[in-house]
């Protein structure tokens, strides 16, 4: 009983993950192709410079007491209490040092506009730092239906006054205040729906004992933080900001997608992991089957995103992006093994290896940051001619090629860990995965071909989507993935029971 009640639970988290993260996406979409409409490369490129700080000063903020608190046993009052006020003091002591440094931001840049801006984007951090513990009580108790009012809510009124910025002729700005109010109503909103009240019986005991966990995917969280934006950031010493702006949106699309599925897989995965943590059993029938529901999602939706993406750009948002396109098409490749890695990792915290966790992010960034300095170093170009195509790639380009290669080598590193605790072999995960990929693959060929010749930028678009669905359902059902019929049935019944 107790089993069949965490699938229900799991069971509508990830539906409200997948309502939450596709309306959110599809809310991103309209919002960003106005956006890209209404403001130039330059403006994007000065938004992805000031971006890392604030992700690192958010990090900084949260001190991993998120992923703490959901993994914590038997939690009490006192320990969300103490972690709240704990988060308020460090995020006010962070933005102080933050705004003294804005001045040598705008100069390692080159940009005297990063100054005010800059300081202005970092009090979203300070608000964010209220909706710690809040959100952290709706992730432990798997509340996904009102983490989804609460993001659906705020994205709609970050992106309406964005957007109404821009219009305004604020340029960059509208593109930071979006983030300020988006998470600021998030912080609102927490509170609202967690039911949490902090009070003045302060104890700092139960966060010195969540350090010792939370302390590493801090150091990991601020590092990560870097890597996820490392393109922002030696791009803005190396390159104009127009180029930086372009690879900016490249990896807004990207993210877009892998970001709907990741999120889905985030919501639930370690809270259920938790729950059945002392039983390898029922721990590894879990991870098998959200294995093959990741990949029965990731893959078709981001190699798909690759193929057409000179047309999704072009058509969208404007031929001024269109170089967007060959940062996007490699990125979304990356994109594809994004949630699969968030699903491993996330496995791993919910089996408290967060010294596992830190070392192998902090490995692969390293890793990532000495081949991107060597290929700057050298300005190594690649000229390939392929059958009729003639491929360039310069510098960035090629540094984005080896960001992907390493991402996508790394999962096998994620996978020895987790076969050390649970002894998934990797032949039966890629058994799990490789179905999906092969079946989004050849989907994806067979639409390509099947449209070649059109010259109709969102004819050849839309029915490379609708085609590309259709046969990869079609293929899929043929063969009999179970994990489809059984999505399919909870859809139909929500709430009756299935194995």
């Amino acid at each position: 009983m107790a089993e069949q009640t965490l699938k229900e639970r799991t069971a509508r988290g990830l539906l409200w993950g997948i309502l939450n993260n596709g309306t959110m996406q599809l809310l991103n979409l309209v919002f960003g192709i106005v956006l890209a409409n209404l403001l130039s490369p330059g403006d994007y490129g000065l938004a992805g410079e000031v971006g890392i700080f604030s992700l690192l000063a958010g990090a900084l903020q949260q001190s991993g007491f998120i992923p703490a608190l959901v993994n914590r046993r038997n939690a009490v009052y006192a320990d969300f209490n103490s972690v709240f006020w704990f988060n308020i003091v460090c995020s006010a002591c962070i933005y102080i040092v933050l705004w003294c440094c804005a001045p040598f931001i705008s100069a390692y840049f080159g940009e005297p506009e990063l100054l005010w801006l800059s300081r202005y984007a970092f009090i979203g951090f300070f608000f964010a730092s209220f909706s710690i513990v809040p959100r952290a009580m709706l992730m432990r108790e798997l509340r996904v239906k009102e983490q989804t009012i609460i993001n659906l809510s705020a994205l709609l009124l970050s992106g309406l006054v964005g957007v109404t910025m821009a219009l305004s002729g604020f340029t960059y700005w509208s593109v930071v205040t979006q983030n300020v109010v988006f998470v600021s109503t998030v912080s609102v909103m927490s509170w609202h729906y967690s039911g949490f009240r902090p009070s003045l019986h302060i104890t700092l005991q139960p966060v010195r004992e969540m350090f010792r966990f939370s302390g590493k995917i801090l150091v990991t969280d601020i590092f990560n933080c870097f890597y996820n934006s490392i393109f922002a950031f030696v791009f803005g010493r190396w390159y104009t900001k127009q180029e930086v702006g372009v690879y900016t949106q490249a990896n807004k699309w990207n993210k877009m997608g892998s970001d709907l599925i990741t999120g889905v897989v985030q919501g639930v995965a370690q809270p259920m992991f938790v729950q059945v943590d002392n039983d390898r059993e029922r721990l590894s029938r879990a991870f098998h089957k959200m294995l093959r529901f990741t990949s029965l999602m990731t893959f078709p939706a981001m190699l798909g995103l690759a193929v057409v993406a000179p047309e999704l750009i072009t058509l969208l948002i404007g031929e001024k992006w269109r170089s967007s396109a060959q940062f996007m098409q490699m990125l979304c490749v990356a994109g594809a093994l994004m949630p699969i890695t968030a699903l491993y990792t996330n496995f791993l915290l919910s089996r408290r290896r967060s010294g596992i966790y830190m070392w192998s992010i902090l490995s692969q960034g390293i890793l990532v940051l000495a081949l991107l300095c060597t290929i700057h170093h050298f300005d190594w170009q690649w000229h390939i001619h392929i059958l009729s195509a003639d491929i360039r790639l310069g510098s960035m380009q090629l540094m984005v090629l080896a960001y992907v290669t390493v991402y996508m080598l790394w999962l096998l590193l994620w996978h020895y860990f987790v076969w050390r605790e649970i002894r998934l072999t990797l032949l039966s995960a890629l058994l799990d995965m490789l179905p999906f990929a092969l079946a989004a693959a050849a989907s994806l060929v067979a639409a390509c071909w099947l449209t070649h010749g059109i010259t109709t930028t969102w004819l050849l678009l839309l029915l490379r989507v609708v085609i590309t669905a259709a046969l990869y359902f079609v293929c899929l059902w043929v063969t009999g993935a179970h994990i489809l019929r059984e999505s399919i049935a909870y859809l139909r019944h929500p709430h009756s029971s299935h194995s």
